[in-house]
């Protein structure tokens, strides 16, 4: 505890007497003050306990005190310790009223006790308090690592908890509640999330207080904390607390963050050597290695390799810091597949993402969830190509180790398709359900028809005949003369003329199912309706 007036009258050797507010002495005292100064104000930053002999003051002239001691009241004086003997043989009456009538304590000092005792009583109480602070600290600290160590964060939050008398809680870093401690703070953590994903926008390090006097609802004082070193939070630690923490608990709480950013860095350097083994196995699935897969794999990834499985594969042009799309989704589905104890292989590759997920498991969900929200983000009136630095996923059918090479390459079909179609995720299975005409709609396709059909169009401007048209009218009979003449107004002789014109023009045969196809196509990427 810091010094008190109280502790200052009760030292015997200060010899100190309370004239004024003796029921405002348990005020701490941060430090003692010598100014004769009419107006010491301006010189002072609160907290202090001014020491005076009125040598520059009227101290008997009822106005001009309590003008002086509301002065000091206001700039935050704690006390007014009045030395007598030496101006004043008593403290003047006019200073007892006004000090009484503020509320402010007012002490007397004896002739005898120099103001350079109670500056030094003051001075060694501080570091007394600061020296029992930092013991406290480093006692904390040991206590901490041990808790660590032995039994991993959830101890090490235990630990806190109990040093801070309050409540810690740990976030993974999708802003998810990962341990608590004590148990019954698992609601109050879950009530601050959305802060500590405001929280996890900001660049790291960071921390925030939340609730307290801002939050009359929340009566917790709780600190926010970012874990890591990288340039995204791994994790956040919250230390909800009645009050603000004081040296001791601050200590401890610092070494709460270092040994958790500790332990978060750990993991992180496990998950890289962990992701380089993903890549391995990944590479020797998609070659057709199914036995050194499952070899290499072992008891790491062996379980998802054993079960229907999804392959994701996720593409962002953003290589900035600002957004990091590919970051967001693979913390968001390796938390998900954390907090529900299922297997999941990541191999992030530059500007891509390779992921394989147990079908129906929450990793899937997650990936789902998180396109969602950024397909309601963009919320565009129409689907419109997707700007390059914008994430795209596509997701494969379910299958196994044997079509992992299949199913990939269905991954890599459905992003092509978000991406044209303006979508954040595309599953292959809805390509299937769908048709395959807005897929035309690809400047490649587009370029590929006009080419195909510009001899044609090129024909009909001079006025000679009507050759796309009827050819539109023959495929859409599937080749009957007598429908598709009726359904032109002409004679089944004169379409039959204009089709050989056509093979003549463009050299292709109608009778092969291939040109036929392709010339369908063409007309319905040039002219869908």
């Amino acid at each position: 505890m810091p010094p008190t007036l109280a502790s200052l009258v009760h030292h015997s050797a200060l010899k100190l007497t309370v004239r004024a507010g003796e029921d405002r002495l348990d005020v701490p005292v941060r430090w003692a003050h010598v100014s004769e100064l009419a107006d010491p104000v301006p010189y002072m930053e609160g907290g202090e306990l001014l020491l005076i002999t009125a040598l520059k003051l009227d101290a008997a002239d009822p106005d001009t005190m309590r003008r002086y001691v509301k002065r000091l009241a206001g700039a935050g004086v704690v006390g007014l310790g009045f030395a007598v003997g030496v101006n004043y043989d008593e403290i003047p009456g006019a200073l007892v009223d006004a000090a009484e009538q503020e509320g402010l304590p007012l002490l007397e000092v004896p002739r005898r006790t120099p103001f350079l005792a109670i500056s030094k009583a003051v001075s060694a109480a501080i570091a007394a308090d600061q020296y029992r602070a930092v013991t406290a600290g480093f006692a904390a600290q040991r206590e901490l690592t041990r808790q660590a160590l032995s039994a991993g964060p959830e101890g090490l939050l235990a630990a806190l908890a109990a040093q801070v008398d309050g409540w810690a809680a740990l976030y993974d870093a999708s802003g998810a509640v990962v341990a608590t401690a004590p148990e019954w703070a698992g609601r109050r953590a879950a009530r601050i999330t959305a802060d500590v994903e405001r929280l996890r926008e900001r660049p790291a390090p960071a921390s925030s207080v939340v609730g307290g006097a801002e939050n009359p609802e929340n009566t917790d004082r709780v600190e926010l904390h970012t874990l890591g070193t990288g340039r995204r939070p791994r994790a956040a630690l919250a230390v909800g607390t009645a009050a603000a923490l004081g040296t001791a608990e601050r200590y401890a709480v610092h070494s709460a963050i270092a040994l958790l950013t500790l332990t978060t860095e750990r993991s992180r350097s496990l998950q890289e050597a962990e992701q380089r083994v993903g890549a391995a196995v990944l590479r020797m699935l998609l070659a057709g290695q199914q036995d050194h897969a499952r070899a290499v794999a072992g008891d790491l990834y062996g379980g998802l390799l054993d079960a229907p499985f999804r392959v994701i594969v996720a593409e962002s042009g953003s290589a900035s810091t600002a957004r990091d799309p590919l970051g967001g989704l693979t913390e968001a589905v390796e938390a998900a597949a954390a907090r529900s104890g299922e297997a999941v292989l990541v191999v992030p590759e530059g500007e891509r993402l390779i992921v394989l997920a147990a079908d129906q498991g929450a990793a899937v969900a997650s990936c789902a969830e998180y396109a969602a929200a950024l397909d309601a983000a963009r919320a565009v009136p129409e689907p419109t190509p997707v700007e390059e630095d914008e994430l795209v996923v596509g997701l494969s059918a379910p299958a196994g180790p044997i079509a992992a090479a299949a199913a990939y390459k269905q991954a890599e079909q459905a992003l092509s398709v978000a991406r044209r179609r303006g979508r954040v995720l595309v599953e292959h299975e809805q390509l299937a359900a769908g048709s395959v005409l807005p897929l035309l709609a690809d400047d490649a396709v587009r370029a590929f028809a006009d080419g195909l059909l510009r001899a044609l169009y090129e024909h009909d401007a001079t006025g000679r005949g009507d050759l796309v048209a009827s050819l539109r009218a023959w495929l859409s009979r599937h080749g009957q003369w007598d429908a598709a003449a009726a359904d032109l107004g002409v004679h089944r002789h004169t379409l039959r003329y204009r089709m050989r014109r056509v093979e003549e023009i463009l050299g292709r045969s109608l009778d092969d199912p291939d040109v036929r196809m392709e010339l369908w196509l063409a007309l319905k990427a040039t002219s869908p309706d």
